[in-house]
C-alpha cells in the first residue's frame, strides 16, 4: 500500500502524514508514506486544498487533517 501526503510539507502535512502512518500500523497493513510537494503533482490528482492523502493513488480526503482513527476506518 503506497500512501501519499500532498502538500508544502506544513505543520498540517507533517501531522496528517504522522496520523497516516499511525493508523497503517495499527491496521496491520505494510505502508510506505510519501510525502509529495511538487504543485504540478498535487494538481494532477485535482486536488485545491491541502493537506491531501491519497491512498493508491485515489484521493480520499482534501484539506482537513483526518485523525488516525478516521483514516483508519477508510483503509
Amino acid at each position: 500500500m503506497i500512501i501519499k501526503i500532498l502538500g508544502s510539507g506544513c505543520k498540517k502535512c507533517v501531522a496528517l502524514g504522522e496520523n497516516a502512518k499511525t493508523a497503517a500500523e495499527a491496521a496491520g497493513k505494510q505502508a510506505e508514506i510519501v510525502k509529495v510537494t511538487d504543485f504540478a503533482e498535487i494538481a494532477a490528482y485535482g486536488v485545491m486544498s491541502t493537506p491531501a492523502l491519497v491512498v493508491d493513488d485515489k484521493v480520499l480526503s482534501a484539506g482537513k487533517v483526518l485523525s488516525a482513527a478516521e483514516i483508519g476506518k477508510m483503509l
